[in-house]
């Protein structure tokens, strides 16, 4: 049987256990003031395939953001980065090529 908690109106809780197909009080049963039901998220954290892997902070995903941030405020040098980063590579794929 799960714990419910309850808040009364001067902000105080307390806690009762019930049955889930128990109807939710409408009063405090030990002073008579009335109470609503304090709802909490559940503490669910799904992983594995098939989830997207934006949801879950890894520092991958953080170096990704931190890169894109870096490109887009400073778009003239990581052009010129990109630019002879392609004139390196392809002396370097004719090399290994003619070795085959």
């Amino acid at each position: 049987m799960p714990i419910y908690e309850y808040r009364r109106q001067d902000g105080t809780t307390f806690e009762l256990l019930q049955s889930i197909t128990d109807e939710p009080l409408t009063e405090d049963p030990e002073t008579g003031q009335p109470v609503e039901r304090v709802l909490h998220a559940p503490a669910v954290h799904f992983k594995g395939s098939g989830f997207y892997n934006t949801d879950y902070g890894t520092r991958k995903r953080a170096r990704e953001q931190k890169e894109s941030g870096d490109k887009g405020s400073d778009s003239s040098s990581s052009t010129a980065k990109t630019e002879s980063k392609s004139d390196s590579g392809s002396s370097s794929g004719s090399g290994t090529s003619s070795s085959d």
